[in-house]
């Protein structure tokens, strides 16, 4: 695996300041979960840390189409913050050669999630969304509830997702309709 040293530094000079102290707070995080919930902790750093990788400083410094890496063909101007995701999965594989599957996908879901997440996709959702900068009501027990109930978290926080993107009419992704819904029929069946 990719020496993680070397893959800050690089990652350091394509975004701003702010989104990079985000993202070691995210692997930090990542890695603490992992740790928890027994998974591979370097694949958790390394999309931890890369999970933004989308957000660079100029779009216009890449020459991609989104239509060429997105598969589904999603209209991803309806929301703004939904595409950075996409262009992070790509990034992460063609410029910090990323190969693995699962830290790809985890990249690319962590804005929307979708149904059957793997634990590396929720680990990576979830601490982007409670990694330790983050405030806002309700945090601190969706951070409690990650390290007892990983899919708990999940589901709390998808749920949350789903009302504020409602409350503020932003265009809601279909991923994250069907991964709450899926993440509600596996827990009922679990129990």
């Amino acid at each position: 695996m990719t020496d993680i040293n070397n893959l800050e530094n690089k990652l350091k000079k394509s975004i701003n300041k702010k989104r990079f102290k985000h993202s070691v707070n995210v692997m930090y995080t990542a890695k603490e979960l992992a740790i928890i919930h027994n998974i591979d902790i370097k694949k958790a750093e390394l999309a931890g840390l890369l999970h933004d990788c989308g957000r660079i400083h100029e779009i216009k410094e890449i020459n991609i189409k989104l239509d060429s890496i997105n598969s589904a063909n999603e209209d991803f101007s309806k929301n703004e913050n939904l595409k950075h995701a996409v262009i992070g999965a790509y990034l992460a594989e063609k410029e910090y050669n990323v190969s693995d599957i699962d830290i790809l996908n985890s990249i690319r879901y962590h804005t929307t999630g979708r149904a059957n997440m793997t634990l590396l996709e929720k680990i990576i959702y979830i601490a982007d969304k409670i990694e330790p900068d983050r405030i806002y009501d309700g945090v601190d027990e969706l951070r409690e509830l990650a390290y007892r109930d990983i899919d708990l978290a999940l589901l709390q926080i998808l749920n949350n997702t789903i009302e504020y993107v409602n409350r503020k009419k932003l265009y809601l992704h279909k991923d994250t309709i069907e991964a709450r819904d899926w993440l509600q029929k596996e827990l009922k069946m679990n129990n």
